[in-house]
């Protein structure tokens, strides 16, 4: 970034925003949720309702009686940022602004910005160019790295094994984490909702442009989709390429941490009642009636070996081999201990052998 040039313009590209102090998103607290550059901070300059007030205005009477209501409510939105959130920035302080497409709401509180004397600059086309080079880096990223696909039946422990390498400094991309789920159809977190495909994309994106392609990285195994979430192609094609590491951990030892991994499920077996009821067609209406009633009376150890045998280990049996190449010839890890000190221990052997 040139400082002469910005100066002058005030516009910036993708590749200078690392160059500011902070990143402003003036857009209205229902865009900033649907997606938003990471790290951002929401200091809408108008809000949900007052740009459904100034839209409808627009096409409703007139462009320029939308106009003078937009600039009055921006003009009073700018002047109360300034006061709660800027009042305290140093004069070296400098931010870049963006709003969807780079135009009049960011660029009201970038003339102001620099009317006080910041460096402030301006997101050349916005929210809108930032989406496209996501885009673009979701698209060419993937195939710079050496992946590492951690595979195993359900209750294997993957999700924390990968955790704990992440711990050993080894680098992860955490997909389920990203997506707020789990995985499977049991796998939605309670109180814990989904982002949208949009922030998923953004954040799995930022995830791996701060990996090292000289170095391996590690992900589960997942399928197309985390919960409602889609992995970009991309990124599945060159996970399903990759060498596969397999832990192989006892069945007793599965049901033992799944009944810790997944507490809340005791906590509340309505809330199990109702995620089963995503099997119907897949398990027998007598079936599913059976592990409602286990769910009822508490016996958990029982519902969850039957699921394993029943659903989660056929389900994984079909799968591995005819979406993962490497799983073929994989590397396998065997273990009878899923508790937090096993799972550290597994990680060091995985870390130390590859």
């Amino acid at each position: 970034m040139n400082a002469t040039a910005l100066s002058r313009t005030g516009q910036v590209g993708i590749a200078d925003l690392e160059r500011f102090d902070e990143i402003i998103d003036v857009r209205s607290p229902g865009e900033f949720a649907e997606d938003h550059i990471p790290g951002a901070l929401n200091c809408p300059v108008l809000d949900d309702a007052q740009r459904a007030e100034v839209g409808t205005l627009y096409t409703q009477a007139s462009p320029f009686a939308a106009k003078k209501l937009g600039a009055a409510l921006i003009a009073r939105n700018i002047g109360d940022h300034l006061l709660s959130r800027f009042i305290d920035r140093p004069k070296t302080w400098k931010p870049v602004v963006y709003c969807w497409r780079g135009g009049m709401r960011s660029a009201a509180l970038v003339t102001v910005l620099r009317s006080v004397g910041w460096a402030a600059g301006q997101l050349d086309g916005g929210y809108k160019t930032y989406r496209r080079a996501v885009i673009e880096r979701l698209e060419e990223l993937p195939a710079r790295f050496a992946f590492r696909v951690l595979c195993g039946p359900t209750g294997s422990a993957k999700t924390r094994v990968l955790q704990a390498l992440g711990e050993r400094g080894e680098q992860i991309v955490d997909l389920e984490a990203l997506a707020c789920h789990k995985g499977s159809v049991l796998g939605v977190l309670p109180d814990q909702p989904q982002p949208s495909q949009k922030w998923f994309e953004s954040a799995l994106a930022a995830a791996l442009a701060a990996c090292d392609p000289a170095r391996p990285v590690y992900v589960e195994a997942e399928s197309r989709k985390i919960g409602r979430l889609q992995i970009p192609e991309s990124l599945l094609r060159a996970m399903r390429g990759a060498r596969c590491l397999v832990v192989e951990a006892e069945f007793a030892a599965r049901v033992d941490f799944l009944l810790r991994d997944y507490a809340y499920f005791i906590a509340d077996p309505g809330l199990m009642k109702a995620r089963l009821q995503v099997l119907q067609g897949i398990q027998s209406k007598e079936t599913l009636a059976r592990w409602a009633g286990l769910a009822d009376e508490g016996i958990w150890p029982t519902l969850v070996g039957e699921l394993l045998a029943a659903h989660y280990d056929p389900l994984y049996h079909r799968s591995q081999g005819a979406h993962f190449a490497g799983f073929a010839d994989p590397q396998r890890y065997a273990t009878a201990d899923l508790s937090a000190a096993g799972i550290s221990e597994l990680a060091g052997r995985i870390a130390a052998k590859d």
